[in-house]
């Protein structure tokens, strides 16, 4: 009598066990962003093409985006004021561009071309804002030049009677901020100085180079 009651036991265990195995297999996949909070599940059993992935990282980024709304501060920008387009690169898909790089996939374009927009729009954050350049006046950029207006990038280096030698983009750009702006010098290679850069020579895409020019 005895080894009955220890036998069903065991086969009681075993039943419980397999049944756990298989509500774990029917169990939705949880997903979790890499911030180690925001989650979505997935059907185990759905089809696993790319753009069931697509959606699945879709969903995950509107959560994050909705809880940090802060974050879209990209289309903020560009609502707010026009941003030239970078390049577009997907000519170059596909080809071989040195031993160093190795072949050049969709991927690489579309992270240059959010890399170098971000660039831009962080310029543009700067050269609109006053607050930005540490101006005394609440003098910002755009006053002068609305969306990089008349700044004439392409024409550098070139001499610049106001700093007595021939100047760099970036000598210009520090001038403005210390004398009309009435704020803090930028260093040469700050992220503010290379933001500005980018911002003002992306407005200026298009026209032609002609160094030396006034």
């Amino acid at each position: 009598m005895k080894r009955h009651r220890i036998l069903f036991a065991l086969a009681a265990l075993l039943l419980a066990g397999g049944w756990y195995v298989k509500a774990e297999a029917d169990d939705p996949l949880v997903v979790q962003l890499c911030d180690g909070k925001t989650t979505t599940t997935v059907d185990k059993s759905a089809p696993k093409t790319k753009e069931s992935g697509q959606k699945i990282a879709a969903d995950l980024m509107a959560q994050w985006q909705r809880a940090h709304p802060e974050a879209n501060w990209i289309a903020t920008e560009r609502e707010k004021h026009s941003i030239v387009e970078p390049a577009d690169n997907k000519n170059v898909i596909g080809r071989t561009q040195g031993q160093s790089y190795g072949q050049v996939t969709e991927r690489d374009v579309l992270n240059w071309q959010r890399e170098t927009l971000a660039m831009a729009v962080h310029g543009s954050t700067v050269f609109h804002s006053g607050d930005e350049l540490g101006s005394q006046i609440a003098v910002s950029c755009d006053m002068c030049h609305p969306d990089a207006a008349n700044t004439h990038a392409e024409t550098y280096p070139k001499f610049q009677p106001q700093l007595g030698r021939v100047a760099l983009l970036r000598d210009m750009i520090n001038w403005c901020i210390e004398h009309p702006v009435r704020g803090v010098k930028l260093e040469p290679d700050s992220p503010k100085m290379r933001a500005l850069e980018a911002y003002i020579m992306a407005q200026r895409k298009g026209t032609a180079m002609n160094y030396g020019a006034r």
